[in-house]
């Protein structure tokens, strides 16, 4: 679009600003679907680089949100797939310059930001301008707690997390963090030791930002990390919303139109319409970060000797795995995951741990078999295993390539999909209970819905500011 075209009065201007990645633009995309549902006369502006508008610009969308584009941060995905950390620092450094420039031609006065906490300079942009800022948490509260008590921990002790991040971790000094649990401690030992070092140091410095902004989102909700979101709201000064899941539930119901569905759509759904109830497993490893191809063959080796129904997103890999796998499953591309995840034929989902697709199983009340391979994936596994208790986890300590052979792969998903162990039934009524709580947090009167409700009626009530 073209800002400077003349623009729609509105009663509400929201900016909104993710970070240039499928996991921040996804639930940030949902969160303003949420606000345009809510207050058809607010108008959400969504700040997306070039390469971003190519991907996502002709989705269907309400009327009330528009995309505005941005210069590309760094080349394209070559260099995010080739250089994360480059890309990382690249979006840091260099895309604050374009945004400003941007809302400098916009004409509808901004009444708040919400900017992706991943954007180092996004609370600077905002109190320039006398703009509000929200910043937008796209993991979980307890990670987001964790590493936050870290922050405050190494303010007092000459600057630690960098000294960390260079020399590695220090047991006996991570043990000492207070608020850091037992399970925290080997989080955050873990997320120090397989994080990038230039990534974690500026995730760090993003995290120390927050305290100058004026609201934070969290897309998790309220029941489901009551302990993380009662400390979050004591440590900081400003309203602390849980407004989860940022999931694209309100879609479901649209998404049943036979005319917007694709034929290769259409070919999956018939398939999963033929299986018996809970027999499929759904696996998908993510979008951006990937198992080796050798695991991707064990995988599928694997599958096939189980005797499990499955329907696997192996994305790029699709069409070699299919002629591994036969007839016994499904190998796609792409699928619409939250619906297959709805499907009462699909009783368990392997996954990367990547939070919205924590959050998507949870919505369906499926159970997990937990598979991390970033950051934040990681803490998510141990609490989908430890401490929600609905997922097990896939063990790699099998040697220097850290594969999981084909014949554990068998014995461990023939085990995770027995409906009838004393385990597994346990584990999904479970899975059913956190569906539950979930549905009755977005309902009317819910945690979540009050929330969007006050979220909403603080930055329509500041008064806007003109660029």
């Amino acid at each position: 679009m073209n800002p400077s075209n003349v623009e729609p009065i509105a009663a509400c201007h929201v900016v909104a600003i993710p970070f240039p990645g499928r996991g921040h633009i996804n639930p940030m995309m949902n969160l303003c679907k949420f606000l345009s549902s809510r207050k058809p006369d607010i108008l959400v502006t969504v700040v997306v680089t070039e390469e971003w508008l190519g991907y996502i610009g002709s989705d269907a969308k309400p009327d009330n949100i528009r995309f505005a584009a941005v210069a590309n941060a760094a080349p394209p995905e070559r260099l995010k797939a080739v250089d994360f950390p480059a890309f990382y620092e690249a979006v840091m450094t260099k895309m604050e310059a374009s945004v400003e420039k941007l809302l400098d031609r916009l004409q509808a006065p901004i009444n708040a930001i919400v900017a992706d906490i991943e954007l180092l300079w996004s609370v600077n942009v905002g109190k320039r301008r006398n703009i509000p800022v929200a910043l937008f948490w796209t993991m979980t509260a307890s990670f987001f707690a964790m590493l936050h008590c870290f922050n405050l921990f190494a303010e007092d002790n000459n600057n630690l997390p960098p000294r960390l991040l260079v020399e590695g971790s220090d047991d006996k000094q991570l043990e000492h963090v207070p608020g850091l649990s037992t399970g925290h401690v080997a989080d955050l030992q873990t997320v120090i030791q397989k994080t990038d070092k230039r990534v974690l140091k500026l995730a760090l410095e993003c995290i120390s930002k927050v305290s100058k902004a004026q609201y934070l989102l969290l897309t998790s909700f309220y029941e489901f990390e009551p302990r993380a979101m009662d400390s979050l709201r004591t440590q900081f000064p400003f309203p602390v919303y849980p407004i989860g899941p940022a999931i694209p539930y309100l879609e479901l119901d649209q998404h049943n139109s036979s005319s917007s569905t694709s034929r290769e759509e259409h070919d999956y759904f018939q398939w999963l319409n033929s299986q018996p109830s809970g027999s499929v497993l759904y696996i998908s490893l993510g979008s951006f970060l990937s198992v080796s191809s050798a695991q991707m063959d064990e995988i599928a080796y694997g599958l096939c000797d189980s005797g499990v129904r499955f329907l696997w997103v192996a994305r790029s890999e699709a069409s070699r795995l299919k002629e591994i796998c036969g007839d016994l499953g499904l190998v796609v591309p792409w699928c619409d995951q939250l619906k297959v995840l709805c499907h009462s034929s699909v009783g368990g989902f392997w996954t990367h741990c990547g939070w919205n697709s924590l959050l998507e199983a949870v919505f369906g009340g499926v159970p997990m078999l937990t598979f991390p391979l970033f950051l934040d994936q990681f803490p998510n596994s141990r609490q989908i295993v430890e401490d929600w208790k609905i997922g097990w986890r896939v063990e790699r300590d099998t040697g220097n390539e850290n594969l999981m052979k084909r014949e554990e792969i068998t014995k461990l998903v023939k085990r995770f999909m027995d409906h009838e162990s004393s385990e597994g039934k346990e584990m999904r009524k479970r899975a059913r209970e956190l569906r539950d709580v979930c549905q009755r947090a977005i309902a009317k009167g819910g945690s979540s819905d009050e929330n969007l409700d006050a979220f909403i009626r603080n930055i329509c009530n500041t008064r806007p500011v003109s660029q």
